[in-house]
């Protein structure tokens, strides 16, 4: 009896103390709906003294509220209304100081995402509305910065103030140190354009129903997460560069599930770290599933290239690709080390695709050939079974490396039409094809 009631009262706490979680409507707050003046410091500040209370929601109303970055803190809910905006600034300035982020798979100090958050817990983003990230100002300033630097080859005194900031900011030799030449051209730039949504080391993160658009840079991007949830997005970034969709990296227990994704780069990517930093940070990308999504624009999925730290226990099923580059793209290169296993793809639909349904390529940035070592990626271990694709450039494509063949590749049941190319496997071991079909006739393994 003593027990019963304890979990009665239990029960009684935990139901008070949710319902009495404050809801702030930041219209009545005093936010501007019109878009014309920055809310920045009242929404902030709003987090702040919500979550020091324990938690809380706010509410925007239909309107359009300006904004610079919003810091998400513990059990704090933003819930957007049918027809409510949240218009991010397109000043610069507005994402300063530089802060903790990871770009491209690096950790470094560069502008503060649109939304951000770190080691925090119960976060969600929620609702009918509209997230802009205005990113064009971004995407042209990307564009300048690197044609500038490409015709000065990379004199100082035309850099702007935020990649002298950046250079200053950041250990410019150990960064070049810790990842391979193939992104030094990147590094090089020191302007690095913020994610939209990136939650660092947090606990049950779930974004649910709202669209996003024009993001600078990665849209949805948890790094080191564990337990995140994105359900019913809507994520559009076209025409744009590099805008990937949703990109979990270093993540546990991550579900993606019915969003629709048209972008300028990947539309879901799958990634834990660069080079020897993402070695040594060592931390996977895994138990990850993907279902009922459409993907339009874009690269289709990948995992990698960035996969230093590895990824594994992948499910990807009941998903539309119609426009895409390509359809599954698993892909590394010598330099990253890590390994990509147990990874399950059924029931796909693709159509017009100008490139592969299916590529493992472990030489993607055309990397010099080096011996055998912690810095060779592996691969293993792959099912992909019910693929029905008409309209594409190329059918399969697995490509390992001498010292580093893709091994373990079981592809069944897959309908393929009018394929412009034929199928290519080299330096490949134990793949298996049963009733895989392209332009009426089935295909046998050929290494």
């Amino acid at each position: 009896m003593n027990l019963r009631i304890g979990i009665i009262l239990l029960m009684s706490c935990w139901n008070f103390l949710h319902l009495s979680a404050e809801r702030v409507n930041m219209a009545v707050a005093g936010a501007n709906t019109k878009g014309m003046v920055l809310n920045t410091e009242l929404i902030n500040s709003t987090i702040s003294r919500l979550s020091k209370a324990g938690g809380g929601t706010l509410f925007f109303p239909s309107g359009t509220y300006l904004t610079g970055s919003i810091h998400l803190k513990s059990n704090i809910t933003l819930d957007l209304e049918a027809g409510a905006i949240l218009r991010f600034s397109d000043n610069f300035d507005d994402y300063l100081p530089y802060v903790e982020t990871r770009y491209e798979g690096v950790m470094l100090k560069s502008f503060q995402p649109l939304i951000y958050a770190v080691d925090a817990e119960n976060i969600t983003i929620k609702g009918e509305g509209t997230l802009d990230g205005q990113g064009k100002k971004w995407w042209d300033e990307c564009f300048k910065v690197s044609k500038v630097m490409k015709e000065t080859n990379g004199d100082r005194s035309k850099m702007n103030k935020y990649q002298l900031l950046f250079e200053t900011t950041n250990d410019m030799k150990m960064l070049a140190a810790e990842t391979n030449e193939d992104w030094h051209n990147t590094l090089n730039q020191r302007f690095f354009r913020p994610p939209f949504i990136q939650p660092i080391r947090c606990k049950r993160v779930c974004i649910e129903g709202v669209k996003i658009v024009n993001s600078p840079f990665w849209t949805v991007n948890p790094e080191f997460c564990d337990n995140v949830l994105v359900d019913g997005v809507t994520i559009i970034n076209v025409p744009s560069p590099n805008t990937d969709g949703i990109d979990p990296e270093s993540c546990s227990n991550v579900r993606i599930n019915n969003c629709h994704i048209s972008v300028g780069d990947d539309c879901v990517a799958i990634k834990s770290g660069r080079d020897f930093q993402g070695r040594k940070l060592n931390v996977p990308c895994e138990n990850i599933t993907i279902t009922n999504c459409t993907m339009l624009s874009g690269h289709g999925l990948s995992i990698g290239s960035e996969m230093s730290g590895s990824v594994r226990k992948v499910v990807i099923s009941n998903c539309t690709f119609e426009g895409t580059d390509r359809g599954i793209r698993i892909k590394s290169t010598r330099g990253r080390g890590g390994v990509v296993e147990d990874v399950c793809v059924n029931n796909v639909v693709m159509k017009n695709i100008s490139g592969e349904v299916i590529l493992l390529s472990l030489a993607y940035s055309k990397m010099p050939e080096e011996p055998k070592s912690e810095r060779t990626p592996v691969f293993h271990s792959f099912y992909f079974s019910g693929i029905v694709a008409d309209q594409v450039q190329r059918p399969i494509v697995i490509d390992g490396l001498k010292e580093s063949p893709i091994t373990d590749v079981v592809l069944n049941n897959i309908f393929i039409r009018n394929s412009q190319e034929k199928s290519s496997f080299r330096n490949c071991k134990n793949v298996v094809l049963r009733d895989v079909s392209v332009n009426g006739k089935e295909i046998p393994f050929v290494e």
